[in-house]
């Protein structure tokens, strides 16, 4: 993260205590991998017939074995998420791509994937979609736009406590839907640091505004395609598997309404179990913008995306990835962007949804998707318990491991499933009627973003789990509450209000 960003020292010091911590336990993080590195080999070598799937290939036996290795990695966190899907592209380069070892090669092997198609996956429109997003974030957090607008949204909360916990609610999200969760987060604390300090230590109320931070920027992610990565890596797999496309404008359509309706539950909750003992709360937010010829290219340029994003496609056909591209060469050709603002892009989060489009890739070019499809009789199960345990699953994982991550293993293989059911002439139509493919894709990224009973279950979490203010059971009481409740009504809106 950019080191004139507000948060910057907050993120630094959650990452080196990630580093001292992985460090510190390296014997365990050894035996980890080791019992990874086995399990993986074990499913590589077992004879392709113990799996049970007629027609399986040697290089689909291998891909199964790279998902293996991914899920284990990504659920044990031996290695950073972004150092797992780096192995992952790199090894299918070297095994099930059209430029494997010569010895790994051969037409009765089965189909293998063209060595570009993967490469592909780090440029993949959506991976600049993403870069659009940072660049922005880096051109308001230069020129204090970021600053200004937290002053002018936070005013109109005034002084009172209950108030302001809904005005940090509210802005935190609505920077949440731009900006990375993750700087939103740090930012947003840097702002709150000195009230926490300042209210009553024998008081709740600074429990419900540290908490505020998490959630607001949790739930402020689900509003907009670019808001948190899971969203972008659904729509990615809709496209790619189902052939549907959600514009911007559909997407908030959907989401604004249902996030406002969590944002209040939130508050309401938050009032209800950390009540204030101190009634006013005053809030200065120092720095100051200036307005010059880089603020103004700034401003202009973050108004015009965010227009195009909702609606260049209905006036100008223009498609969102595309208009990813804008702030990069105006902020470039204005002089906002340096050589070493793009060296401080958060590329490792690039790269971990870049290893998961890869293994989509891998089950789509090897005919695995369609084996699996074919082998497990999904239109023999209701939709209704599809979605319901795909959403759990997703749940469950994104509580422990990144959200990035869960996303990237459940995305392609639901992708797969929904082709399949809505293939089926009997239960298609049933789960159109349940919203189809839509509604159990972005389920997941739904079921992703609710996930934030720990302090590991997102970054936000830990951001505000850092500030000593919070004790876990609180943070458990407080998400499992709002994850559950995400996840029922957001369901519900999928059923009941299609895309």
């Amino acid at each position: 993260m950019f080191k004139n960003f507000q948060g910057f020292n907050v993120l630094e010091k959650i990452q080196k205590d990630k580093i001292h911590k992985r460090k510190k336990n390296l014997s365990w993080t050894t035996l980890k991998l080791l019992f990874i590195i086995l399990v993986t080999l074990a499913v590589a070598f077992m004879p392709t017939e113990y799996f049970g799937i007629p027609d399986l290939t040697v290089v689909q036996h291998r891909v199964i074995a790279m998902f293996v290795f991914a899920a284990l990695m990504w659920l044990t966190e031996a290695l950073p998420s972004w150092v797992t899907s780096m192995v992952v592209v790199v090894v299918m380069l070297l095994t099930v791509s059209t430029s494997a070892f010569n010895f790994l090669k051969g037409d009765e092997l089965g189909t293998f994937v063209a060595y570009a198609d993967i490469m592909h996956c780090f440029a993949n429109p959506t991976i600049m979609l993403f870069i659009g997003g940072f660049v922005l974030a880096i051109g308001m957090t230069k020129t204090k736009l970021d600053v200004a607008l937290a002053r002018v949204l936070l005013k109109p909360f005034g002084t009172k406590s209950e108030i302001v916990l809904l005005g940090f609610l509210l802005v935190t999200a609505i920077f949440s839907a731009f900006v990375s969760n993750t700087a939103t987060a740090a930012m947003m604390l840097a702002f709150l640091a000195p009230v926490l300090r300042s209210l009553p230590a024998d008081g709740k109320g600074r429990i419900a505004l540290a908490l505020a931070i998490p959630v607001g920027a949790n739930l402020g992610g689900i509003m907009t395609p670019i808001g948190t990565p899971p969203n972008l890596i659904v729509l990615d797999n809709l496209s790619k598997f189902n052939n549907i496309d959600i514009t911007f404008t559909e997407w908030m359509l959907r989401m604004i309404p249902f996030v406002l309706l969590l944002l209040f539950i939130s508050w309401v909750l938050l009032r209800y179990l950390f009540p204030f003992k101190q009634k006013n709360i005053e809030i200065k937010i120092e720095g100051e913008m200036r307005w010059d010829f880089h603020t103004i290219v700034v401003v202009a340029t973050f108004l015009v995306t965010i227009f195009l994003w909702m609606f260049g496609k209905e006036l100008w056909g223009l498609n969102t990835n595309v208009v990813a591209m804008i702030p990069i060469a105006a902020f470039c050709a204005a002089g906002i962007l340096q050589r070493r603002d793009l060296e401080e892009i958060n590329w490792s989060v690039l790269w971990m949804v870049a290893g998961g489009f890869a293994l989509g890739v891998a089950l789509d070019k090897t005919g695995l998707g369609n084996v699996l499809v074919d082998a497990i009789p999904f239109a023999n199960w209701s939709p209704l318990v599809v979605m319901i345990i795909s959403g759990l699953v997703c749940f469950v994982f994104s509580n422990f491991i990144s959200h990035s991550a869960a996303a990237s293993l459940l995305a392609p293989i639901l992708g797969l499933v929904a082709s399949g059911i809505s293939a089926d002439p009997t239960a298609g139509s049933a789960f159109a009627e349940m919203g189809g493919p839509c509604a159990l894709m972005v389920g997941v990224a739904i079921s992703a973003s609710v996930s934030m009973i720990l302090p590991i279950s997102t970054p936000p979490n830990a951001i505000a789990h850092s500030t000593g203010f919070i004790e876990q059971k609180d943070m458990m009481k407080v998400g499992l509450i709002m994850g559950l409740l995400g996840l029922v009504i957001g369901y519900a809106m999928l059923i009941f209000f299609k895309f």
